[in-house]
């Protein structure tokens, strides 16, 4: 699915609907994401619209992703705090210039 940055943001809305993560949840997505290799990289260009197409297209297709800081090592603190609300996903952790993100695949509907 090929989406507009403009029509990326849009989908993010459903974020308010999500429930918080208990402690072991926290725990096994942290177990997890150690074995995970960075598939997002934070360069020149920020957090444009384009970076945030591409964790939503990510996280479309992984649950858990990690995300590392090539530039902007020092307001990473700020900008992962960013990266959650606006892609909608959880701050599983940070750690160093890397930070891993959950955001639980919808489930569809079934119709009658």
């Amino acid at each position: 699915m090929n989406a507009r940055p403009s029509d990326v943001a849009a989908r993010f809305l459903y974020s308010a609907r999500m429930v918080s993560l208990s402690n072991s949840q926290m725990r096994d997505l942290k177990a997890q994401a150690q074995r995970l290799k960075a598939s997002l990289k934070v360069g020149k260009q920020g957090l444009s619209s384009n970076f945030f197409a591409a964790l939503d297209h990510a996280l479309q297709h992984r649950e858990l992703v990690k995300v590392k800081f090539d530039e902007f090592k020092e307001q990473k603190k700020e900008l992962s705090l960013q990266l959650a609300q606006k892609s909608g996903s959880h701050l599983v952790m940070q750690v160093g210039n890397v930070v891993v993100l959950y955001r639980p695949k919808p489930r569809e509907e079934k119709l009658a």
